[in-house]
């Protein structure tokens, strides 16, 4: 992989999350998990390169994330599509999503976990994090089509610590 400045990114953001998804990977070299996530964005905050993405409290990833200040986000080609619904169908709680999913876990040079099939990959660092609450939709339909069961996401805004490419 080839390290550049997360301002050389040029993928659309769009396609990159809502249609190839990504790989959210968080926890230590000894003990980590992955899920697959397709909701998200990339854009520039505060004077930095970030990256949100939004996790539910039920998911096995939430607490690694939660107990972290870093984590990866991960992209792939399409061709690992079967691997990447691996990770999001199946839980780490009692799935080997390593040996399920055929990856390769590398651990870069902040001590995070990524994969050696990743495509591009975003070292990040937690700046803020807040449950999103019923009140604050505007569109309320969208509350009630994506949170009937009251199943908040937690949204996390990430700066980007370091940027990789497949060379």
């Amino acid at each position: 992989m080839k390290k550049i400045d997360p301002k050389e990114i040029r993928d659309n953001a769009v396609q990159l999350i809502g249609h190839d998804w990504m790989l959210v990977t968080a926890g230590t070299p000894e003990h980590f998990n992955m899920m697959t996530a397709s909701w998200g964005g990339l854009g520039f905050m505060w004077k930095r390169p970030v990256a949100f993405v939004v996790i539910r409290p039920q998911r096995y990833t939430f607490g690694f994330i939660e107990k972290g200040e870093e984590f990866t986000l991960s992209f792939f080609s399409h061709e690992y599509h079967k691997a990447l619904s691996v990770c999001g169908t199946t839980s780490g709680r009692d799935t080997d999503k390593v040996a399920a999913s055929g990856l390769t876990p590398y651990v870069t040079e902040n001590g995070n976990v990524s994969f050696g099939e990743a495509r591009l990959v975003l070292e990040c660092r937690k700046l803020y994090a807040e449950a999103l609450k019923p009140e604050c939709f505007l569109d309320k339909a969208i509350a009630s089509e994506w949170y009937a069961a009251g199943d908040f996401h937690k949204m996390y805004i990430v700066e980007i610590l370091n940027a990789w490419v497949e060379e």
